[in-house]
């Protein structure tokens, strides 16, 4: 199956954002990252600081069934906690973008298996925690003495709300097409690679 869309998961500091926009320049296409929550905060009428608050409160399957006992006159979507309607949400925008858009990069959002049936090449980033850490304070401004557990949190909340609404493990690396070291590699190099990994991989379903 031919994969015309990129998406990408990332551990928190590893330049995976960067990345993601890196290889959309390359390509000439579209990159989506955070407009994606900015589109289901505008289509929600609140305001995406609280919808990234929200998805940190992914609920259990119990607190699940408590809510849906509580309300049963009510219908599935509204009965959802906000986390699952964020989620719910932001898949009818991503493929309502992929039904536009032949080819673009997804950054985050479980975009992998949202898009799984459209045909996807998904890529992980990831770095060792010194790297990130050091990327955080120097690139994003966070206070030093706060960088470990802002990246942790960080990563704790991507792997919950992926974990959860997909039921898969977002760093089980077997799950991607490609997975590359950016401490290692830099973010250029790694673009460059997505780049020609995603050129080979398709020439196989167009020769």
């Amino acid at each position: 199956m031919k994969k015309t869309i990129i998406t990408i998961e990332r551990q928190y500091g590893s330049g995976g954002s960067n990345i993601g926009r890196l290889t959309a320049e390359k390509l000439g296409i579209n990159c989506y990252n955070r407009q994606i929550l900015e589109m289901t905060a505008q289509r929600c009428g609140i305001a995406p600081e609280y919808l990234e608050s929200a998805e940190e409160n992914v609920p259990t399957s119990f607190l699940y069934s408590l809510l849906l006992s509580a309300n049963p006159a009510r219908t599935m979507e509204e009965n959802l906690p906000l986390s699952d309607k964020v989620f719910l949400m932001e898949s009818r925008i991503i493929n309502e973008i992929a039904d536009n858009e032949k080819s673009f990069v997804l950054v985050g959002r479980c975009g992998s298996y949202i898009l799984e049936e459209k045909g996807c090449f998904s890529v992980y980033i990831y770095a060792d925690p010194e790297y990130r850490i050091k990327r955080a304070i120097e690139q994003y401004d966070i206070n030093e003495n706060k960088a470990e557990s802002v990246m942790k949190k960080a990563d704790k909340r991507r792997e919950t709300f992926y974990n959860v609404n997909t039921g898969r493990v977002w760093q089980d690396k077997d799950q991607y097409a490609l997975c590359l070291n950016s401490a290692q590699l830099g973010d250029e190099l790694c673009a460059e690679l997505i780049v020609k990994a995603y050129n080979e991989y398709n020439k196989r379903f167009s020769e």
